[in-house]
């Protein structure tokens, strides 16, 4: 076991209400460091309890954290309690948000952010020989922080640093075998020791290249053969490049239970999902369309006017303009445009927020 870091070489990190809305096992994820949070941060956690949305949940399932924390430890929050582990630091509430510098009469106003400000300088002032960093995704109080020499940090655990790290579920074989490829185009597929040394990943997409010639195909793990993929088109929808070929080939795959798409925005990620869920509309019940409601300005969509239908349709807009694309495919008379509005009038079709 590594021998564990003086008291002051370990520092302390001042968590933001932004940290433990963003991610509510946030103080676990600091190794031997101590982590602490104001007061106020509690205070503001207890107006997110409440709704369906992922913040709700995170704070949550922070105030019931912290609930078993302090009573498995018997101790109250105000003491430095051991997080789980040997290796991991300690953890308590700043009930003290007063300091030398008032980040209130600095910023000629009262507010959450300053209290939480006079914290993070309260810990800096009560343990000088150590180092005192402030997180928080909010980038205006990171700057407010610096201003008052106070070391401030983005919370970065869990972002996404290089995109190129990710499982892309696709391979680019280049100088592939010819006889490989020809084999692929007149049987349709080959086994998988033809092309690699070892067993590639279940459903794994490849772009087999030779010079001029090309195959597009994927791994088959029932019968452990590289299969050969035509690009076939959706109710309507073709597919423009090899990655979508291979999505809708993922989609429409029955032994497939569930397909996840990363790509950015214009990508025809939702596009794609629909298309292929209408091709399949017979062999289902129902199909959902969801996408999260994102409020403005931190208000539910409580505030505004309407019934709940007229409240989500501003939300639920960009699908629509996708079923409508999807449905101008086909002239009004070809049944497959009158279909899309039947599915939708029998419920056969549903467009809702994920919370609902």
């Amino acid at each position: 076991m590594p021998a564990r870091k003086k008291v002051t070489d370990r520092k302390i990190f001042v968590l933001d209400t932004s940290v433990i809305l963003y991610d509510h096992n946030a103080i676990n994820n600091f190794q031997e460091h101590d982590v602490a949070i104001p007061i106020t941060v509690l205070e503001e956690l207890d107006n997110f309890k409440k709704g369906n949305d992922t913040i709700n949940f995170e704070a949550r399932e922070f105030i019931r954290f912290l609930d078993k924390l302090s009573t498995k430890n018997n101790q109250t929050l105000q003491d430095w309690i051991p997080l789980n582990g040997p290796t991991k630091g300690q953890f308590k509430v700043i009930m003290d948000e007063s300091s030398t510098i008032d980040a209130n009469v600095v910023f000629s106003e009262r507010k959450a952010d300053h209290k939480i400000l006079n914290a993070a300088m309260h810990m800096r002032e009560e343990y000088p020989k150590r180092k005192v960093i402030m997180l928080t995704k909010d980038v205006n109080l990171r700057l407010k922080a610096k201003s008052l020499n106070l070391h401030a940090e983005d919370y970065e655990t869990g972002k996404i640093k290089n995109i190129d790290t990710l499982y892309r579920g696709l391979t680019n074989i280049e100088d592939t075998d010819p006889n490989v490829i020809e084999k692929l185009y007149v049987n349709g597929f080959c086994h998988y020791k033809e092309v690699m040394k070892d067993k590639p990943f279940a459903n794994h997409y490849f772009v087999l290249k030779n010079n001029k010639k090309s195959v597009l195909c994927y791994y088959n793990p029932f019968t452990e053969n590289i299969e050969k993929i035509d690009k076939r088109s959706a109710y309507g929808i073709k597919p423009k490049n090899a990655e979508q070929t291979f999505a809708m080939h993922a989609i429409t795959n029955p032994e497939v239970q569930l397909v996840t798409i990363q790509g950015v925005a214009g990508t025809g990620k939702t596009l794609l999902a629909l298309a292929c869920a209408l091709e399949q509309r017979s062999q289902y019940r129902q199909i959902y369309l969801a996408r999260p409601v994102v409020p403005l300005n931190n208000k539910d969509i409580g505030y505004l006017p309407g019934d709940i239908k007229s409240k989500l349709n501003p939300y639920m807009e960009p699908l629509w303009d996708n079923l409508k694309f999807i449905q101008s495919q086909f002239k009004e008379s070809e049944k497959e445009h009158g279909k899309v509005n039947e599915l939708v009038e029998n419920e056969k079709l549903v467009i809702t927020p994920l919370a609902y």
